[in-house]
């Protein structure tokens, strides 16, 4: 299955090396030298190393043309629906960071590649958990439909329980719980947040430990949420910044309402 650089493959003890490997730069925020070590020659390591290269534009909003050619080339090697509808999820993912971060407003293409994913790939199955927290975001972040947005990560949620996707699973707590903050439900926010954070700590996924805990903070109340700030601007720096959006949200001035994806 080609949603490996989404679903935490390599985590755990036993799995193969190269996964192994990879997940352990991906988390750290080294997705170059992750790339680096998946050699695109077949459908399934060739949209690994496009994923990893379209989140890197997402979180350091740098690398697009690399991305770009990386997911060309993942593109020409799919071949069944399965690989074709994970291909133009990335598609979709990719012109959604680059009209999330103003590069250029490729809004209608990141709507058609996902519309196209969702032709190809059938309710139920793995990858459909992943193409559905990605429709989540358009709707949130693009369309402002957080009602269509809240629907789309409860099916993101679901599937990735049914599949087992912890990584994924931490994605839709944050957003479900992002909304539930907005509507002024602290308890399900702060619980949401909460479990987000858990899975990240137990996963190692350091690049997306900072943005959890400043999530956490926004739900809190002091001193917890002054040291859970604290810690995660240890963590961003730590990381030299990445992600570049988290920044503002870091900033000792209230900041704006969050539209990342980590």
């Amino acid at each position: 299955m080609a949603y490996t650089a989404m679903s935490g493959n390599g985590t755990t003890a036993g799995d193969d090396p190269l996964q192994t490997a990879v997940w352990r730069l991906r988390s750290r925020a080294c997705w170059s030298d992750a790339a680096a070590l998946l050699q695109p020659v077949t459908p399934q390591t060739a949209l690994q190393r496009a994923s990893l290269l379209v989140e890197r534009c997402l979180y350091t909003e740098q690398g697009w043309e690399e991305a770009e050619d990386a997911l060309r080339t993942a593109e020409a090697l799919a071949h069944g629906d399965d690989e074709r509808g994970a291909a133009a999820c990335e598609r979709g993912q990719l012109a959604y960071a680059s009209t999330l971060h103003g590069v250029r407003d490729r809004a209608d293409e990141a709507r058609a590649a996902l519309g196209r994913a969702a032709a190809l790939i059938p309710p139920g199955a793995a990858g459909r958990a992943l193409l559905d927290f990605r429709r989540g975001l358009l709707a949130e972040n693009l369309a402002r439909s957080p009602q269509a947005a809240r629907a789309a990560y409860r099916r993101a949620h679901a599937g990735a329980t049914a599949h087992a996707d912890p990584l994924l699973l931490s994605f839709t707590w944050r957003h479900l719980a992002g909304l539930a903050l907005r509507d002024g439900e602290l308890a399900e926010a702060r619980h949401g947040f909460a479990e987000s954070l858990r899975i990240r700590e137990e996963l190692g996924y350091l690049v997306g430990t900072a943005p959890a805990l400043a999530s956490l903070a926004d739900a809190e109340t002091e001193p917890e949420a002054s040291r859970l700030r604290d810690e995660a601007r240890r963590l961003f720096r730590l990381l030299g910044g990445v992600p570049t959006w988290l920044a503002r949200q870091l900033s000792p001035t209230p900041p704006a309402p969050e539209t990342a994806t980590a």
